[in-house]
């Protein structure tokens, strides 16, 4: 017993010092605990297939998909245009909004999301501030996950302390009465609280970010001339060649894209982007995007049949990106004609644009003589242009050009994974439907994948937060230590004679505070991992229900709200917010303590002893 308290305390204090990895100081911990022999070798690599960490890593994946279609944030900005300017309305609908989504995703999926969308508000709205927005969006992420079964890891983990033990299973929306509680509360009380943290606001860091591809596309004044036309059936262009039409020549315009939507049931669609290549064919349907005069493209149009439209820029990048070329001194291609390049055969792009000092120039660009410090504007697969750099040592690619490609929604899925989504929130949901929880993530992790929810399986597996699996997987196993060793019976027994053992409400006091504390130093999922069976074990000396004090623990490893380190959505609105420590104590601790305060009241009338 000794010795797990040891291993415990050191593991403790190195979560709190923070100068190693979480997931290394737990790695760590399992192995002190194997080489001790307090753990076998079977029951230290339990945790790696842990329903609840194959569950996770399967939400992770569920919740990349909703971002990566851009289902959530197009929910999300329906709520906050909803607001319109004024901010209090602002801060209601993001509490609200934020509290919904972060029941079905992971908290700090949800504060990746929504942080961008409050900033660029705040940014262009003077009467909107960043700052009191930010926070309430970082506890509300966390509050919502009480909503669900799936909506924080704590919830899972005394889910499945209940049935190793032989009690019922949690329902998905067993939690739902205690969060609706949270979320009113949690308004109510950041409502006022929230006005301490306005600041003013930076101009200049609201001005510092790097150039997205409709900015590029902006800068170059390619949007300007954005043309677009749709080939309808009775088109004669249908079945012809690019090359045998020949319209950069005939109709001075230049194709940027040529996609093709394939419609399933009216709902769903498939989205293919074309390079246009000489030998590229026009098909029944196309959307091609062209770039040039008006009246080039009006003439183009009327000699084909086209239907034709101007000031269109729904250009996307599903497929085809663009990026900013460097051409260096040392090249060989300076002093070339563009047409003598051979840039498409070579290397698969286009150059839509350059720009020489500060003049930018599209037109006649095949005949234009490249100098040394021209910047290239150029198009292609994002394939090709991932090979750019090492492609060649005559130029200099600029930007990330593959972060902005990661940006990329692929927004016609987004009925997908709505669908999706929902069907295994209904297997999760509904008895009838005889697949367990963990199956029914599995089965929506592996259909975001086959459906093209995203670009690839690698994008997928990035969505994973692979620190967070391990943690919690070298974690469990230590509250199998705990209870082997007789730790938890000790820790609890002394919960239980310091409130006495005739007043369960002390003792679930007692234990949502001692997991409120824990949770201030070390993640709430490890938190809860160590108290769950303590609080079991408190319930059944005393002789009641456990579940009250089993959602105590829940509830309280995820209200933690008074430290920017306590939870990763804390720290990721800390910098874009401009909060100091002392911002968390001043509006996050009332709030837990508040929280805190109604949980103990609250639990035993949803959960009688």
């Amino acid at each position: 017993m000794i010795t797990t308290l040891v291993i415990l305390g050191i593991t403790a204090v190195l979560f709190v010092i923070g100068k190693i990895r979480s997931d290394i100081v737990a790695l760590c911990a399992l192995i002190a605990l194997l080489v001790s022999g307090i753990l076998t070798p079977a029951e230290g690599l339990s945790g790696f297939s842990n329903p609840i960490v194959i569950m996770m890593a399967g939400l992770f994946i569920v919740g990349g998909g909703v971002f990566k279609t851009g289902l959530a944030k197009k929910l999300s900005s329906k709520l906050l245009s909803l607001a319109g300017g004024n901010e209090t309305k602002l801060f209601l609908l993001v509490m609200l909004g934020t509290s919904a989504i972060g029941a079905f995703v992971s908290n700090t999926g949800t504060v990746a999301l929504m942080l961008p969308i409050i900033v660029s508000m705040a940014a262009s709205n003077p009467n909107i501030s960043a700052s009191r927005l930010l926070m309430p969006l970082a506890f509300a992420s966390s509050i919502g996950g009480m909503l669900t079964l799936i909506g924080t890891p704590p919830n899972l983990i005394i889910d499945e302390t209940l049935q190793e033990n032989g009690f019922e299973k949690l329902e998905f929306f067993s939690f739902l009465p205690i969060g609706l509680i949270c979320v009113a509360v949690g308004t109510l009380v950041l409502l006022p609280l929230s006005k301490l943290l306005i600041k003013k606001q930076d101009e200049d860091e609201k001005t510092q970010h790097q150039k997205g591809l409709t900015q590029l596309m902006r800068e170059y004044q390619i949007i300007d001339d954005l043309v677009k036309v749709v080939i309808p059936k009775t088109s004669s262009l249908v079945g012809k060649t690019i090359g045998e039409v020949n319209i950069r020549k005939t109709y001075s315009l230049n194709i940027l894209e040529i996609r093709h939507e394939y419609k399933h049931q009216k709902i769903l669609k498939d989205v293919e982007q074309n390079i246009a290549t000489a030998k590229t064919q026009f098909q029944e349907n196309d959307i091609v995007y062209l770039s040039g005069k008006n009246s080039d493209a009006a003439n183009f149009a009327s000699d084909f049949g086209l239907t034709l439209s101007f000031g269109d820029n729904a250009i996307a990048f599903y497929d085809i990106g663009l990026a900013e070329v460097l051409l260096l001194q040392r090249s060989k291609y300076v002093g070339q004609k563009l047409k003598e390049t051979n840039f498409r055969e070579k290397f698969g792009i286009s150059v839509l644009a350059i720009r020489r000092n500060s003049e930018y120039i599209k037109d006649n660009l095949q005949e234009l003589k490249l100098q040394a410090g021209d910047v290239m504007l150029v198009q292609g697969s994002w394939e090709k242009i991932g090979k750019l750099p090492t492609s060649e040592d005559y130029w200099i690619v600029l930007g990330q050009p593959l972060d902005e490609a990661q940006k990329v929604t692929l927004d016609y899925k987004a009925p997908l994974a709505a669908c999706i989504m929902l069907a295994m929130v209904a297997m999760m949901v509904f008895d009838f439907i005889p697949i367990a929880p963990v199956t029914a993530v599995l089965i929506a992790a592996v259909l975001m994948i086959l459906t093209g929810c995203f670009k690839s399986v690698a994008a997928a597996y990035k969505t994973i937060n692979w620190e967070s699996i391990v943690l919690i997987a070298a974690m469990l196993p230590m509250s199998v230590a705990l209870e082997k060793t007789g730790a938890s019976d000790m820790i609890s027994q002394a919960i239980v004679n310091g409130v006495g053992a005739t007043q369960p409400m002390l003792v679930l006091a007692a234990i949502y505070l001692t997991t409120s504390v824990l949770t201030m130093f070390i993640s709430n999922t490890a938190t809860a991992v160590l108290m769950a069976p303590i609080a079991l074990t408190s319930a059944e000396s005393i002789g009641v229900s456990p579940y009250p004090m089993l959602f105590a623990v829940a509830v309280a490893a995820s209200m933690c709200f008074a430290s920017p380190f306590s939870t990763p959505p804390n720290a990721l609105v800390m910098k874009a917010g401009k909060y100091t420590f002392m911002d968390y104590v001043k509006v996050g601790l009332p709030l837990q303590i508040v929280i805190g305060v109604v949980m103990v009241f609250a639990l035993p009338l949803i959960f009688p002893f």
